[in-house]
């Protein structure tokens, strides 16, 4: 294994500067209770994905994209265990298994440099698509705000459309807050980011309930075969924050109940997410459009939801943009601060914002990749491999077929969501 007594030499400089996957409710001081750790994996989950949520239930169907949601959020949960169970096995059997404190690290003890570059990689993939996903809300919903006409269906600022205009409007002060260089100066940021995610989907939600009561559309409840993986990599998108699961365990005072309060927090928000996703689409059935919230008109209470929404992910976006400099900074700089790489890779999430028309199909193009690879198929290979000899034959096979199955999905989920974002019919 690659996590052996070279490490020190080999990595040692990477342990000692900030992780890709620090929790940003850490205290350095003391150990989390379990309601600390249960509010750490909340915010380490949530996020923008849910929005998608409706959308995604209208092509797949209200029944099929509940039990989808149900599926993806149960196999997210084995899966995160099973990153805990293979870091707990190399604590117990390799001297420096107690430097594991990331995804990173263990895929450095399981597979060697392979291991962490191969991690690396899905953790700039993912953390950058959902950067990219934010400037599309953005831009969307300001343009729907300020810029929508029913004579005009394709208005102009200064010669570009309005989508254009407001994400080059952010790149500026992007550039700004990505230059902050350390995140403990943008940790009050994700709580304010949840505090607004959740006061937005509770209002959605009552929204939701009165429209549906007045108007009853007519829904369906399997949308076919060829929606499944369009459905499956929203669904997968909206359950981030995998690369949390070791460093929450770490903190956690009592280790032993982890996995009880990591389950009570997935089922609390698999709950929520399918709550949000089923009375978004029983409220506007066929018309749900890919940002929920636009759904809603141009009233001042949905107005005031959509403004501070964008507000919360014009900030989010430096936060999770870290883990993507972490590793940059790691690869190219020796892990010093470099503020022109930080400016350049920004520029490239926005040039690539700039050509996704579609919030929900670029959701489901980064959810049915990367974040299958980096959510299932990494965790387990590497617990196979960490528990090859002591398996029996049926958790072998498991793993093995949770490998195969997920690189599968990832293949053809891609080409599919592809596929919807360029418009080409199958």
């Amino acid at each position: 294994m690659g996590f052996d007594k070279d490490i020190a030499s080999s990595s040692s400089h990477v342990l000692q500067i900030p992780r890709e996957d620090t929790p940003l409710l850490s205290d350095t001081q003391h150990l989390s209770s379990s309601s600390k750790t249960f509010a750490n994996v909340f915010i380490a989950v949530v996020g923008a994905g849910v929005l998608g949520l409706p959308y995604s239930f209208k092509k797949t169907g209200w029944v099929m994209g509940t039990l989808m949601l149900l599926s993806v959020a149960s196999l997210t949960y084995y899966c995160m265990m099973l990153l805990v169970y293979s870091r707990r096995k190399l604590e117990s059997h390799y001297k420096f298994a107690k430097k594991i404190s990331s995804f990173g690290d263990l895929g450095y003890a399981v597979c060697g440099s392979i291991g962490r570059c191969t991690v690396d990689a899905m953790i700039v993939l993912s953390q950058a698509g959902f950067c990219i996903s934010y400037l599309i809300f953005i831009a969307n919903t300001l343009a729907y705000i300020f810029n929508y006409s029913v004579t005009n269906q394709e208005p102009k600022i200064l010669g570009l459309s309005p989508k254009k205009v407001y994400i080059w409007s952010c790149f500026p002060f992007q550039l700004g807050l990505n230059s902050i260089p350390t995140l403990t100066h943008l940790a009050p940021l994700s709580i304010f980011a949840d505090v607004v995610d959740l006061g937005a989907m509770g209002v959605v939600m009552v929204e939701d309930v009165l429209i549906f009561l007045k108007n009853r559309p007519v829904l369906e409840a399997f949308g076919g075969f060829s929606v499944f993986f369009y459905g499956l990599g929203v669904s997968v998108y909206a359950f981030e924050g995998v690369g949390m699961v070791l460093p929450l365990e770490a903190e956690m005072k009592d280790k032993d109940k982890f996995g009880k309060i990591l389950g009570l927090s997935m089922a609390f928000i698999s709950s929520m997410y399918g709550s949000f996703g089923v009375l978004g689409y029983f409220a506007f059935g066929e018309e749900t459009k890919d940002i929920i919230t636009t759904n809603l008109g141009r009233g001042l209470l949905s107005t005031l939801v959509q403004i501070g929404l964008c507000i919360n992910l014009f900030f989010t976006f430096p936060l999770m943009m870290n883990p993507v400099y972490e590793v940059m900074e790691r690869r190219f700089c020796e892990g010093r601060y470099c503020f022109w790489l930080r400016w350049i890779v920004v520029l490239v999430v926005t040039l690539v914002a700039l050509m996704v028309p579609n919030f929900a199909d670029f959701l489901s193009l980064v959810g049915s990749s990367v974040c299958i690879v980096l959510g299932f198929v990494l965790p387990a290979m590497f617990h196979l491999i960490v528990f090859k000899k002591e398996l029996r034959w049926h958790g072998l096979a498991f793993d093995a077929a949770l490998v195969l199955m997920g690189a599968v999905l990832a293949v053809y989920g891609t080409y599919s969501s592809m596929l919807e974002i360029f418009g080409i019919k199958a």
